[in-house]
């Protein structure tokens, strides 16, 4: 067997097509069971550079989305990913996109999960962020962040970017991938937060997560957050607004894009996980005193207490809890101070 796998490696680099396509077809097969991972992570020495090579080289011959695939299931281990992008499989995986994406939807689609798990390294985090070069810094995200937003499918299967979502969430636990979201001038943030209408359940949860840990930056970058309140809100209150119709008295209070929302019957956001991270994100922006003025002048608090009647997770309760008592003792004057809704 090991004499096998040697050799199939070795086909990897064959100069005939079709011995390339024979051979990386079946280490993909062979990346897709236990066995099969284990022979070729003691020879990533050799298959991992084979695979990007085929990447960057089998355009329309089916290798690359082949090799694409075998390296989303060998990136899986944190250790081999780390070699990836020591390899450049980031920039790899960057160039193929953007060259040969809109003309081989499946593969963009694999390595954009490749990228994926990459960025679950600090080293993948940091090659994607083009961290140290500033002509190009943010540069990878920012495309990454207009084929996520220009995209999209009611058919999660035909949604080549729906996981640029869960970079994003990879990408917004650094203080440097937080800060490339949030640059006003990118308007990156913006675009994410009004994604968050989307039926793709990935998405929106990508969305939530991101949203949520741009927020850990609420103490220094307030004002860029309330810019984006139009949006902002919305994405935040009505994933815990509950289902119940609001009463004209509790929408006169509101800016138009929630009342019209909360107008009528909803359904649930049913994914508690997305409920928690947008309570969780209104926390960060209501410690903070423009945050909570802020949050008074969309009638947020009311908000909060008709979708907390509703609620049943014991965990989403707590966050709701943890909101209340932040508010308790603050809000009459802040509601006093707080922007009436356009």
């Amino acid at each position: 067997m090991a004499d096998e796998i040697d050799e199939l490696i070795e086909f990897l680099s064959d100069p005939k097509p079709q011995v390339q396509v024979a051979a990386v077809d079946i280490v993909r097969g062979l990346t897709g069971g236990e066995d099969g991972l284990r022979a070729l992570t003691a020879r990533a020495d050799r298959a991992l550079p084979a695979l990007l090579r085929l990447l960057a080289s089998a355009a329309g011959s089916g290798a690359g989305e082949a090799a694409a695939d075998s390296l989303v299931n060998l990136s899986q281990d944190a250790a081999l990913a780390a070699r990836l992008v020591a390899l450049g499989a980031v920039d790899a995986a960057m160039d193929v996109v953007a060259k040969r994406g809109g003309e081989e939807p499946a593969l963009a689609r694999s390595l954009v999960m490749l990228l994926v798990n990459l960025t679950h390294v600090a080293s993948g985090v940091a090659a994607l962020l083009q961290v140290g070069d500033e002509k190009v810094q943010g540069l990878y995200v920012a495309k990454l962040v207009r084929s996520f937003c220009r995209s999209s499918s009611d058919s999660e299967e035909q949604d080549t970017f729906e996981y640029v979502a869960s970079i994003l969430v990879n990408i917004s636990k650094v203080e440097a991938g937080r800060r490339i979201l949030m640059e006003p001038k990118r308007g990156l943030l913006k675009q994410i937060i009004r994604q968050f209408d989307s039926t793709n359940q990935l998405r929106k949860k990508g969305v939530a997560g991101t949203i949520r840990n741009c927020c850990f930056e609420a103490d220094t970058q307030l004002q860029n957050l309330l810019s984006l309140a139009e949006y902002l809100w919305p994405a935040l209150l009505l994933p815990v607004a509950g289902k119940k119709i609001y009463s004209e008295e509790d929408r006169l209070k509101m800016p138009l894009e929630l009342s019209s929302a909360l107008s009528h019957e909803r359904e649930a956001v049913e994914d508690s996980e997305i409920r928690q991270q947008t309570l969780e994100a209104i926390y960060m922006i209501v410690l903070q005193d423009d945050g909570r003025r802020s949050f008074w002048s969309v009638n947020g608090p009311r908000i909060l207490q008709v979708g907390y009647e509703d609620e049943e997770d014991p965990k989403v309760m707590e966050a709701y809890e943890l909101i209340g008592s932040l508010l308790v003792g603050k809000g009459e004057g802040e509601q006093e101070q707080g922007e009436k809704p356009q």
